[in-house]
């Protein structure tokens, strides 16, 4: 509802020609808006009830988003229209700021010269009636020629504008003028498209008064805590909790009251300043707000009959100007009210029959309170007369009611009790306030025997009522601990029963699980049984093939002596070398392959040779010092093993799924076969991945003394994910 104005004063002027000013424009605009708003607000489903009069006059606004964004984008406050709002206007603006630029240029040069710089007063540039002037001291006016449009308070400086901007200024003061008929002839513009859609604005603007009203009674029901309170189609009232809404609702005591269905006239007794008005006050502001279609702020159940009139006389209208008594005044009205009332009346009076002779008075009451009960209205009326007490209580209709008071404080409870009598508390106020005893005794005598005999009766009512009361409050807390312990014993009954069911469901699964186990623990066994005798029979198995294994590797051995024998001969041409000890450097002949001595030879001639990464036996005949080697290295069968490792060994290595580790052996013994098969250059296929094995590689091959050099693979070798090794 953000956006809402009173516009009607804005459309009444241009339904007569008007042009509207930029402010009102904008207000017109805001309420575009609002309703555009509330359009979509009701298109997105969130109001329940399609049928609704709210969504009804929602759906019956007029929109128009062209004319609104227009107003909106040509208009950016009251006192200011947007550039965009027309090329015109843009262009005359922005030839204003270029002859502004070139003012201020011309004339921050005269402040800067020396030559004008002693007739400056300060070296500033400022305006004066829309003329950009310079200060210049008063003794040299004359040496600046041009127009002197201000002087300051003391005369000493004097703001003159030089002849050499009079022409622009000239120039910007027509182009202002410019700029002024063009804003005007936007706002006729923007005016005149308000007036295509006039009629429809009018119908807004009632119909946004209309849910504006209704949002504002919506409102007032949440800040009071309201309820919808029933239509009685009788002319009964109940109120249930009910509060006055001028009272701070935190010390506000809610009331409880009916009339109209088992009697029909209401007498509320009690002290001053005990509530006795304020609750007649709020049974007519209910009835009057029921009927305007407000909540009011009760309870529910609060049921509220349809009453033609209210008729009140509340309060003192005395006039001295009239020349009434404040039982004239009184009177006055009550003679208005008796005239009017009838069955369809709600009548309410506040002290009845006061302001004269109380014996008179009270008969007056009475004859009032009798003539309203014989023209059917209903009628709360508040008195201090004992009088009409007795008068409630003895005739049937009629009900007595007080404003509850504790003599023990002096305070009103404010409560309002219907069906007790109020009873007066003048003696014991009196006594509480520190009165002689002997004056307040004295006074009980000037009292008849009836009204003491009905005081007592009213202090025996009240006796029995405060401890009815009491009794009911002690019943009902009684009531309230049954019913606690109650739901408390079927809670504990209910957890019982879901306790008894788990600890069931809880003793067969411990059951079920002891069965499963015992069960596995059975399985086990047998599986166990049975892998014993197959083990056993496993053992005859293995040692039979144990027996057939050794038989086959002896005839290897033999087979593998007999090779032996033909690729590594131990006669050869150069006399094994004598005396080898650890670290010598030797060659091992028939494999080409240098190594160093790591044990002497045994009582077999066998050395243990270090080859690279490899630990070898190697016969003593079969080995050449490092130094004696190459007369005879042509004539070993070194031949035979690289012919042999050159027709198995592949140009490549993959090591992708390894670790560096296993990577690096394999790269070391495969740089080995790969120089004794002769190998040139080979590809190490490591992949791309995270770079780790690739890195790790190249450090090795960085301190491998068979390695040449090594690159990353090219386009079409494989990139990055290969690396190529050239051997020595």
């Amino acid at each position: 509802m953000g956006g809402i104005h009173d516009i009607r004063g804005s459309l009444k002027r241009l339904d007569m020609g008007a042009v509207l000013s930029p402010g009102e424009l904008l207000r017109i605009a805001d309420v575009l808006r609002a309703c555009r708003n509330l359009k979509n607000y009701m298109s997105a489903d969130r109001i329940e009830d399609g049928d609704s009069v709210i969504a009804e006059l929602i759906s019956c606004l007029e929109t128009n988003k062209r004319i609104e964004e227009k107003i909106s984008l040509s208009i950016l406050s009251e006192d200011e229209i947007a550039d965009g709002a027309s090329s015109t206007l843009a262009n005359i603006r922005r030839q204003i700021k270029v002859l502004q630029a070139s003012i201020k240029d011309k004339l921050n040069d005269m402040t800067r010269s020396s030559k004008y710089q002693k007739f400056m007063q300060e070296a500033i540039v400022t305006m004066r009636g829309d003329r950009y002037v310079i200060p210049v001291k008063q003794e040299y006016r004359s040496e600046v020629p041009g127009l002197v449009h201000d002087a300051s308070s003391s005369g000493a400086t004097v703001f003159i504008e030089p002849m050499a901007v009079v022409e622009a200024n000239n120039n910007i003061r027509q182009q202002k003028i410019k700029e002024q008929a063009e804003i005007e002839r936007i706002l006729q513009e923007l005016s005149a498209d308000v007036s295509e859609i006039l009629t429809g604005l009018k119908s807004n603007v009632s119909i946004l008064a209309k849910l504006d009203f209704i949002f504002a009674k919506a409102k007032l029901s949440v800040d009071y805590n309201c309820v919808r309170p029933l239509i009685s189609a009788e002319r009964g009232i109940t109120i249930k909790k009910g509060r006055h809404p001028l009272i701070d609702p935190r010390v506000v005591v809610p009331i409880d009251l009916w009339i109209g269905k088992d009697f029909d006239t209401l007498v509320i007794t009690g002290p001053n300043t005990g509530g006795k008005t304020v609750t007649l006050k709020t049974v007519g502001l209910f009835v009057l707000m029921t009927q305007a279609g407000l909540h009011v702020p009760a309870g529910d159940g609060t049921e509220i009959g349809i009453f033609e009139q209210v008729f009140a006389d509340i309060g003192d209208e005395q006039s001295i100007e009239q020349s009434l008594s404040t039982f004239s005044s009184h009177m006055k009205n009550i003679v208005g009210i008796l005239e009017k009332a009838n069955d369809k009346s709600l009548v309410l009076f506040d002290e009845l029959g006061a302001g004269t002779d109380p014996t008179e008075g009270a008969a007056l009451a009475m004859s009032i309170l009798e003539q309203l009960r014989q023209v059917n209205a209903i009628t709360v009326a508040t008195t201090h007369y004992s009088e009409l007490k007795v008068y409630a209580l003895s005739n049937d209709g009629i009900e007595n009611g007080c404003c509850e008071f504790d003599v023990e404080t002096l305070k009103p409870t404010y409560r309002l009790l219907i069906g007790v009598p109020g009873k007066s508390n003048a003696f014991a106020i009196s006594r509480k306030l520190g009165l002689f005893e002997s004056i307040i005794e004295r006074a009980k005598e000037f009292l008849t025997q009836e009204d003491i005999e009905f005081e007592d009766m009213l202090m025996t009512i009240e006796k029995n009522r405060s401890e009815t009361e009491k009794e009911k409050m002690k019943a009902q807390a009684y009531r309230l601990e049954i019913e606690k312990l109650r739901s408390e014993l079927e809670e504990q009954k209910s957890r019982l029963a879901v306790q008894k069911e788990k600890m069931l469901r809880e003793a067969r699964e411990e059951a079920r699980s002891i069965l499963i186990e015992a069960k596995a623990e059975a399985d086990s066994l047998i599986s166990q049984l049975k892998r014993i005798e197959r083990e056993r029979e496993e053992v005859v198995k293995s040692r039979e093939a144990e027996e057939v294994r050794l038989k086959l590797k002896g005839k290897l051995n033999n087979i593998e002596d007999s090779l032996a024998e033909s690729l590594m001969p131990r006669n050869v041409v150069v006399k094994p070398p004598r005396n080898l000890k650890p670290g010598d450097s030797v060659l091992i002949v028939n494999l080409n392959q240098k190594g160093t001595v790591a044990a002497p030879p045994d009582k077999d001639g066998e050395v243990l040779v270090q080859a690279g990464i490899m630990k070898i036996n190697v016969h003593i005949t079969n080995l050449k010092l490092v130094d004696e080697q190459k007369a005879e290295i042509q004539r070993t069968g070194s031949g035979k093993i690289g012919v042999s490792k050159a027709s198995t060994i592949s140009a490549e290595i993959d090591l992708r799924g390894q670790n560096l580790e296993e990577a690096v052996e394999r790269v070391d013994k495969y740089l080995d076969d790969a120089v004794i098969a002769g190998l040139k250059e080979v590809t190490v296929i490591h992949g791309k991945g995270t770079g780790v094995l690739r890195s790790g590689i190249q450090r090795y091959l960085k301190s491998n003394s068979r390695v040449k050099s090594f690159r990353l693979g090219s386009f079409g070798e494989g990139e990055s994910g290969v690396t190529i090794v050239e051997l020595k």
